[in-house]
């Protein structure tokens, strides 16, 4: 079997060696990005400044060439006297630069006639050089070289005469005031990149130190938030992308943090519940097991009670079971639903319920109201309203239910002239296991689970749920859900 090789990752909370570190990595990229400017400093202009002295420098020699070629191309042949007089009389003094090169002419065949530099003459010798042979055959040539800190230039230009060549002029400049002149640029050029590179070098060193400090920050925080600290919070600095990026983690904790207290507070207060009728049937069968006189009608009356906490436990989890199904997203299979069916239904199944109770069932329920969802979570949205208004109402009260739509709106409202909600309580009645009256709820056989069934039911539907005080007296509950259009019949 073959096995990947590569380096390991670091554990979680495992600390990473700097030289694979964030911070190296920033620091190494800054000093690569500013080492690659100075590169570019330090090369361009010099080889920009050397291209310009070159063409300055053959421009020049090709021109002054052209001056000597064009005042010796008055005969038909050239000699040493003529050259000599013509180079070193008037040309001479007319040409002020004339001092700084050597200046050579030669006749057809490459033998000097003239040679400016006495240390060197070659007068009376044939030149070799490759830039008068090329003259002599009707060439202009000319070239400019670096080397050995002086720019070396040539130009060969031949003599005409009446379209014949009778010789050939050759100029030679060796310039190290320019060559130094550059070399001091250059110079300059390095020592700045070398202050240069030191300022990036701290700078970078200090950027990215600032930079991983706020990532490592977060990575701390992650680490704690892992540990369980929800509450931990990272400070917000600046206004770039990593304080978004804070922001960000800040709300997800924050998030994290009250679900974990909602989750603390639903295993706390479901525990509690599940805890007191598990309490109460091992109250009574106990009772049962150790009394051995007991008659039967207190038997009876105990195993009534028995079956009456059982039912309640298995009330709690079944309404369990439906919050755990909604909390766990599950899409359900959406269909379109009269919720007139639905509510009428309701009411006939609450109707032995109300006539025990002495409460009057009232329904107002117009047609058409189509919403999209599935019957048995509207009948679970209605029955836990309608019997709720029913359970906690007084002998001889009412229960009016209507159901309308309001533009793309079903809205279904449940009110009862019970003893209402106290407005302190209002807000908290949606959470899970919440009583106002616990005593009153408990022996009505409430569980604290229904309205939260109502409310996170609803929302899995486009809807929402709402409550206030009823005046005079009493509570209305109200859910909004989208209305359904059947698109073919109004096509």
């Amino acid at each position: 079997m073959w096995k990947r090789r590569g380096r390991p990752r670091p554990a979680a909370g495992e600390k990473i060696p700097f030289r694979r570190s964030l911070q190296l990595k920033f620091a190494l990229t800054y000093m690569v990005i500013i080492a690659a400017v100075l590169v570019l400093l330090n090369t361009y202009p010099v080889l920009a400044s050397q291209d310009l002295v070159f063409r300055s420098k053959t421009n020049l020699l090709q021109s002054q060439a052209a001056v000597i070629a064009n005042s010796l191309a008055r005969t038909a042949t050239l000699t040493a006297d003529t050259v000599r007089d013509y180079v070193e009389g008037s040309l001479m003094t007319s040409m002020d630069d004339m001092g700084q090169m050597r200046v050579l002419v030669t006749d057809p065949s490459g033998l000097v006639l003239y040679d400016s530099d006495d240390l060197r003459d070659m007068e009376g010798e044939h030149a070799l050089f490759s830039e008068l042979s090329a003259a002599l055959h009707g060439w202009d040539v000319a070239n400019s070289a670096y080397r050995d800190g002086a720019f070396r230039s040539r130009a060969a230009i031949p003599v005409m005469y009446r379209g014949m060549i009778i010789g050939a002029v050759y100029l030679y400049e060796v310039d190290s005031d320019q060559a130094r002149l550059l070399d001091d640029i250059q110079t300059s050029l390095g020592t700045v990149s070398v202050g240069v590179c030191g300022a990036v070098l701290v700078m970078s060193v200090v950027f990215s130190r600032a930079l991983t400090r706020r990532v490592g920050d977060m990575l701390q925080a992650i680490r704690q938030v892992r540990e369980g600290e929800y509450s931990h919070r990272i400070p917000l600095q600046g206004h770039d992308e990593l304080s978004q990026l804070a922001s960000e983690f800040n709300e997800l904790t924050g998030r994290l943090q009250t679900t974990e207290e909602v989750r603390r507070r639903f295993v706390s207060d479901a525990s509690h519940e599940l805890k007191t009728p598990l309490a109460s049937i091992r109250l009574l069968t106990d009772s049962i097991l150790q009394t051995d006189t007991m008659d039967m009608e207190t038997v009876r009356d105990f195993v009534s009670d028995i079956g009456e906490e059982a039912e309640r436990l298995t009330r709690i989890s079944e309404k369990l079971l439906t919050l755990t199904r909604m909390d766990s997203g599950v899409p359900a299979a959406e269909e379109p639903v009269d919720c007139k069916a639905v509510v009428e239904k309701v009411a006939h199944m609450l109707s032995p319920l109300a006539a025990e109770s002495g409460v009057a069932l009232e329904l107002d329920l117009e047609e058409g109201c189509m919403v999209l969802a599935t019957g048995d979570d509207l009948y679970q949205i209605a029955f836990n309203l309608m019997e709720n208004a029913v359970k906690y109402n007084v002998r001889g009260g009412k229960v009016i239910t209507s159901l309308c739509r309001r533009g793309d709106l079903v809205l279904l409202t449940v009110e009862d002239t019970g003893v209402g909600i106290p407005e302190e309580d209002l807000p908290k009645i949606f959470d899970r296991f919440y009583r106002v009256d616990k005593a009153r709820s408990r022996a009505a056989g409430g569980t604290g689970l229904g309205l939260s069934i109502v409310r996170d039911t609803a929302r899995q539907h486009g809807g929402a749920v709402s409550v206030r005080r009823r005046e005079p007296v009493g509570t209305c509950f109200q859910v909004a859900f989208p209305r359904w259009y059947d698109r073919e019949v109004e096509l």
